[in-house]
């Protein structure tokens, strides 16, 4: 069984569809996946054929807040009906899309127009800075994505906006109320100390939180060693998946992250009780 449990489609920030994520999946030998959108779930209604080969898993990721820093949850094994998932998710668009009308108003203040009518020529259902920043590169304001965050949408920026995201809390028990299984995605990546994230992995775990991402790309063996302990800290499944967006990260691909070691395996999140795929 080869998984990967975490990765976006152009519903969200990611550039291709879910019929080419699952393509892509079962090109390089995945045998389940979970397209896991921000704050969206748009990509399981769009999917028109079967693909029986691939066991495609229900999945999203939720943007949170926890003590004032942006934090990201991966839901599995959703219930996509579930009406507080729905109804949860319905106010973290309805913030996404406020937020890029702010960021619209700055751009036109500053002389820069289109962005909005740039939105509705693309796919996406959950609207991100990525996104802004692909446009601020597109009118060559700059060269690329970093460059356009520091200048523009970082919070220094000329035309930074604050989220509006719902607590780590709430993010976890919407997660579990929809019968799902709530995971700490790419926790390395936060700018936290190890005290910081060991309280933050406590405080998830408190909250109903079950997994924690312990592989995905661009890891180091020695970052994956210290998460691997921190799952068996605090009780946790680990989870592993590529992070995929596009293929402009080289380092990136469906399926594309270290194995989990021997150890890490057996207390792996396809061995929850929940989970009933082969």
């Amino acid at each position: 069984m080869k998984v990967d449990l975490h990765c976006h489609s152009y519903y969200s920030d990611g550039k291709h569809s879910p019929e080419f994520l699952l393509q892509r999946a079962r090109e390089n030998g995945v045998s389940h996946l979970a397209i896991t959108d921000h704050d969206c779930i748009h990509a399981f209604s769009q999917l028109d054929q079967d693909y029986d080969d691939i066991e495609l898993l229900n999945g999203v990721e939720i943007s949170c807040f926890w003590q004032g820093l942006e934090i990201h949850v991966v839901g599995l094994l959703i219930d996509l009906s579930n009406e507080e998932l729905q109804s949860l998710l319905d106010l973290q668009q309805s913030h996404r899309r406020n937020r890029i009308d702010a960021m619209d108003q700055k751009l036109q203040d500053l002389g820069v127009k289109d962005l909005s009518s740039w939105f509705e020529s693309k796919q996406c259902i959950a609207m991100t800075r990525s996104h802004v920043a692909d446009f601020l590169v597109e009118k060559q304001l700059s060269k690329n994505r970093q460059k356009a965050f520091k200048k523009y949408l970082a919070k220094r920026g000329r035309i930074y906006v604050p989220a509006k995201w719902c607590s780590l809390e709430e993010a976890v028990q919407t997660i579990c109320s929809a019968n799902g299984i709530a995971v700490l995605a790419h926790p390395s990546r936060y700018p936290l100390s190890k005290r910081k994230l060991n309280s933050l992995t406590e405080e998830f775990a408190n909250c109903g939180g079950e997994a924690i991402e312990t592989s995905y790309s661009n890891i180091d063996p020695n970052t994956r060693r210290q998460l691997s302990e921190l799952a068996a800290e605090f009780k946790l499944y680990s989870s592993a998946g590529s992070d995929f967006h596009d293929e402009a990260a080289h380092w990136t691909d469906i399926g594309k992250y270290p194995d989990l070691d021997q150890q890490t395996k057996k207390n792996a999140i396809w061995n929850h009780p929940r989970w009933h795929y082969n």
